[in-house]
């Protein structure tokens, strides 16, 4: 089953409403909220998650959903 991890520090760059959205409209998707994913550097740059550990980075709330949905359907093909 695909995971995504989101940094509930990293939710004011509105990280927090894509893992909402995500939650809502994905099924068959294990998500989880961390206090802390230990990627500062990361998580000051702008939003991010990790899909199956791998680190997805946005500019933006928008693009971080359009980047995580255009690899879940890569990988449920």
């Amino acid at each position: 089953m695909t995971k995504i991890q989101f940094c509930e520090n990293n939710f004011s760059t509105g990280s927090g409403q894509v893992a909402e959205k995500i939650q809502r409209e994905i099924k068959d998707i294990q998500l989880e909220v961390k206090a802390c994913l230990g990627l500062c550097a990361d998580c000051a740059i702008g939003p991010f998650a990790l899909l199956d550990g791998d680190l997805i980075q946005a500019t933006s709330s928008d693009e971080l959903l359009e980047k995580l949905l255009e690899k879940l359907r890569h990988t449920t093909v």
